[in-house]
């Protein structure tokens, strides 16, 4: 299964702020021994809302979708949903019970009556009309949920066929909703210590040099080869970091291999680095 995050906001686009889902999408599938495979960042613009969505649908891949889902007008991802899925928007009654829910506890805590027949609190309950057929993701942190759909609105093919979540732009809510996504639908792709890399700091080369040591590796042995190039490096100065990255069983041997031609080439070595 691959895993997908798509970042909406001008905002983010903007630099008015930075994204932090990438970073933290990365550190919750990395805890569970899973890969992020794409990242795709998208202003507030509808249509582009919209081909993103229908892409991220048809991919059969799981995506986490963060921004977008709250009721102001640059809002737009709730509509863009539906359109990807050619569904129309409804109230979900029990987003409708949690934002109720929400509505009364910040009456409370102001010390006012809870008025749910008033203008701004009915606009509220837009925040619960998904696209027909979606479930709900809960929301921890205010109660104000984040929903889920499938191409065929069947719980039982998220692992299996994919589905895109759709998640707030803050943090704080988002981040929890994302890791309770996971460890809900997607445990049967956890693995543990199933993911090794190994690399070595390579002073005074060129990549062009390594390239066919590199495409050597990769046809022998079942392991992505990567290639980081520095060239102002605050303790190595320039240097590529050149390694392995794999099932551990694939990797210990493909290393090796690549140590060995690193030699024959009489390649500058420095130290040698492993990440889980």
């Amino acid at each position: 299964m691959n895993f997908g995050l798509i970042v909406i906001g001008d905002e983010i686009l903007s630099g008015k702020r930075a994204d932090k889902h990438l970073a933290k999408a990365i550190e919750l599938l990395s805890a569970r021994g899973l890969q992020l495979g794409y990242a795709d960042y998208v202003g507030d613009a509808p249509d582009r809302i919209t081909d993103t969505l229908v892409r991220a649908f048809a991919s059969g891949d799981i995506v986490f979708s963060c921004g977008g889902i709250g009721a102001t007008p640059d809002d737009h991802t709730r509509h863009c949903a539906a359109r990807a899925l050619g569904r129309p928007l409804v109230l979900h009654p029990q987003a409708q019970v949690l934002i109720e829910e929400r509505m009364q506890d910040v009456a409370r805590e102001q010390g006012k009556p809870y008025e749910p027949r008033r203008s701004d609190n009915l606009h509220r309950l837009n925040m619960g009309t998904f696209p027909q057929g979606a479930h709900i993701v809960p929301n921890p942190f205010n109660k104000i949920p984040g929903f889920f759909c499938t191409r065929d609105d069947d719980l039982s093919s998220v692992a299996e066929r994919g589905g895109v979540f759709f998640l707030p732009g803050f943090p704080v809510m988002a981040w929890p909703m994302m890791e309770w996504a996971l460890d809900t639908y997607c445990q049967q792709y956890f693995v543990r210590d199933a993911w090794l890399e190994k690399s070595v700091v390579v002073f005074g080369a060129m990549e062009s040099t390594l390239t066919p040591l590199m495409e050597a590796i990769e046809r022998d042995h079942a392991v992505k080869v990567f290639s980081l190039p520095s060239v102002d490096h605050h303790e190595y100065g320039r240097h590529i970091e050149l390694g392995v990255k794999g099932e551990p069983v694939a990797v210990d041997g493909a290393y090796a291999a690549l140590l060995n031609g690193l030699r024959s080439l009489q390649s500058q070595l420095g130290p040698e680095l492993v990440r889980n």
